[in-house]
Parts: structure tokens; sequence; C-alpha cells
């Protein structure tokens, strides 16, 4: 029997990835979908004909470019405060000798199985007197780390032979050198994997803002679109457009990323 070019898993693996990329493609149809195609019953997939009304009504009746840039700055600020706190945090756990080290990393670890919504009250009370509702840092301060982001990052700092670092203090190198010349280097696949992760929450992150942010000068993307829906007109075009306009940065990233994930994933140990 000849055997398959690629992995048998790939019949079974394929149609299960049409069968999710499905929405995708209909979210991108219907934003270049004529409202008559939309609101028609039944629905219809495959649009009469393309035009580009939800695109130009989105940036035309809605400060659409303002949200888009509110949400770059969270989200690169989100980024570079988890790359460089959580890669600091996830060391010190890994390495570091101290009192109360693995106590603290459980009560930061334990910090993952409290609902969000649960300590909506608090923060938003805590928020309110530092002056901080109804500002662009109400969205990204909750980003500035994160107890999964410094898991991982220890993680991988396990994984790696603690050789390479004594070779390094022999050579001289104080620990914190040891953690910016030798460690971090190696670190780029859980950096970029941490990356991705921190972009996918902090941009597509709704509750939180539709809560402490009510001025539409500092809403996000995602918030602004959760304005299109109303309680008994929703504007479908406009809606579809902006979520392509808010999805396609976030495939470019992992696109870019995804090597990196992959080989995190590996050393880690959270495969599965």
């Amino acid at each position: 029997m000849r055997r398959l070019p690629f992995s048998p898993w790939h019949l079974l693996l394929m149609p299960v990835a049409l069968l999710f990329a499905l929405p995708l493609v209909q979210m991108v149809l219907t934003a270049f979908m004529p409202d008559s195609d939309i609101n028609r019953f039944p629905p219809r997939f495959i649009p009469s004909r393309l035009q580009l009304d939800g695109f130009t009504g989105l940036f035309t009746q809605s400060p659409a470019l303002h949200w888009l840039l509110n949400t770059v700055i969270v989200a690169a600020v989100a980024v570079v405060s988890h790359l460089i706190l959580c890669s600091m945090a996830g060391y010190g756990f890994a390495r570091l000798k101290f009192f109360g080290k693995s106590a603290g990393f459980m009560v930061i670890l334990a910090t993952i199985m409290i609902p969000t919504q649960l300590l909506m009250i608090p923060t938003y009370i805590m928020f309110s007197r530092l002056g901080l509702i109804d500002t662009l840092a109400a969205a990204f301060v909750p980003w500035l780390a994160s107890a999964f982001g410094i898991f991982l990052m220890r993680q991988f700092f396990l994984s790696l032979p603690a050789e390479l670092e004594d070779a390094a203090r022999i050579d001289g190198c104080n620990t914190f050198g040891v953690f910016w010349r030798v460690v971090l280097p190696l670190a780029r696949p859980a950096l970029a994997t941490l990356t991705v992760f921190t972009l996918l929450g902090s941009w597509n992150d709704l509750i939180w803002p539709l809560v402490a942010i009510s001025d539409e000068n500092v809403y996000t993307i995602q918030l602004g679109l959760a304005n299109f829906q109303g309680t008994r007109h929703t504007q479908w075009s406009l809606l579809m457009a902006g979520n392509v306009v808010a999805t396609m940065p976030l495939i470019i990233a992992f696109v870019a990323a995804q090597r990196q994930f992959v080989a995190t994933m590996t050393f880690s140990g959270l495969k599965g």
C-alpha cells in the first residue's frame, strides 16, 4: 500500500479545521454583503454582490480608527509589561532561593482559579479611588502581569540546563547578567508564546472595559463594536466589518509566532 505524503491524522484534522474556519469565512463574507442579503431569510452565505458599505460606514459613522489606536496602546503596554515582569518573576521562582518561595508561587498560582467576575467590584472601587475610571489606564493596568504568564515563564526556565548559568557565573556574570545575557535569549520561544497569549487576551478584553469605561473617546475596538448591537436594531454590516478589522492583527500575530508557540509547548511541559 502506497504511503500517504502526510500523516493520516490530517484526514481527520482537515475537516475539523474547516469547520472551525467556517464562522471566520462567514464573518468576512458578511462584511462585504449588502443589507438586503444580510437581512433576508433564509440567510445567504455567498453574497449576491460585493460592496464596501460596511467598511466605509465603520470609519465614517464611528471613531473606529481612534478605538483601534486605543486598543493598540492597551495591547502594547500589556505585552511589554508582561514580557518584563513575568519573565523576571518566572526566573526568580525558577532559579533564585528566598524565604517563602514555594508558598508565594502557590499563592500566585491559586489566583488563576479565582473568577474574574468575583474581582470586578473590588477592582472597580480601587480604580475609582485611584482616579483611573474612564481612562485608558483602566484598560491596561489589569494586564501589567498575570499569574499564568509567571507560571509559563517559570516552567520554561526550569527546562533550561542550569550548567549554562553556572558557566556564566564562573565567567564573572552576576545574577541579572546571567538572566539578561544567557537565559533571556534562550527564552525567545516562551516570550513569543507569552506575547501571543497576552495580545489575544488584552485585545479581545470586553467585560472589564465595559464596566470601567463609559467615555467614548477611551473605548477600545471591542467596546466600540459592542455599541453597534442594540435592543431592537443591529448594524450587522458595520459590526462584521469591525470584527474583520479587529481580528486580522491577531491572525497575523499568531501566524508569525506559530513556530515559537509550538516550541514552547514542547519545552515547558504544557502539551495537551
